[in-house]
């Protein structure tokens, strides 16, 4: 999923956060100095921009793509080191909370797709959220849209998600959430591991850009333009599979 909501707004916030992770299109423009709707209109733009460079893509779909539902493990757990300006931390990713998103996520691990990736977006009381690839080439062949899992967790603080843009929509951006936010699990997000160690280095990620990074801009020219105009961003320097 640029502001920090407070309890006294929390259903009003909690809404329109919930069509800024979704991509959703039926809020109203009609304050145009809101800077909620000015985010909601940016990511309506990047995904635009996302689909139209999907079609001038050739794309080499990802092994879970290629799968039947049958194909992908279902039991068992995997932990990732995630190291990274901020410090490190861990996760532990449950195959039976959401078989499939927890197989993509194995698979771009282990092809380092997450190298380097920048954490370009980061509301703070909300979630912290990244990976779009620091190449574009490598992103693009990774654009292979996931079929949704059941939703059979809670988003509580340290949990991780795949963000959507939609029903089936997944693709390689995930989000850690700060705090709890259970106000997700209806709309279809379906948390697939939690962090287990160095939740405080999740919470020191640089998030004084907020909202600003371009998604549009960064699917078309990765970290070339994260780094001339977001210099201050944290990012991955290694996410690795670990025992």
């Amino acid at each position: 999923m640029n502001t920090t909501f407070s309890l006294g707004a929390w259903r009003y916030g909690a809404m329109v956060v919930l069509l800024v992770l979704a991509g959703c299109s039926g809020a109203s423009r009609s304050d145009s100095a809101n800077p909620v709707m000015k985010s909601l209109d940016a990511m309506e733009a990047a995904g635009r921009t996302e689909k139209a460079t999907q079609s001038a893509s050739t794309i080499t779909p990802p092994a879970s793509a290629a799968a039947s539902d049958a194909d992908v493990p279902k039991e068992g757990t995997f932990k990732v080191k995630f190291e990274s300006s901020a410090g490190e931390f861990t996760i532990l990713v449950h195959r039976d909370w959401a078989p499939i998103g927890a197989q993509r996520f194995y698979e771009l691990v282990t092809s380092g797709f997450y190298n380097d990736c920048r954490f370009f977006r980061v509301v703070p009381n909300f979630m912290v959220q990244f990976g779009i690839a620091a190449d574009p080439v490598i992103q693009s062949s990774w654009r292979i849209n996931l079929k949704d899992d059941p939703v059979t967790q809670t988003n509580r603080r340290g949990y991780i998600t795949f963000a959507t843009a939609g029903p089936n929509s997944r693709t390689t951006q995930v989000f850690i959430n700060f705090k709890d936010n259970s106000f997700l699990d209806d709309q279809g997000f379906a948390p697939f591991g939690e962090v287990i160690d160095g939740m405080q280095n999740v919470d020191a990620i640089y998030s004084a850009y907020g909202e600003s990074p371009d998604q549009g801009a960064i699917q078309n020219s990765g970290n070339e333009y994260l780094k001339a105009s977001f210099p201050n961003l944290d990012y991955v320097t290694k996410a690795s599979i670990v025992e």
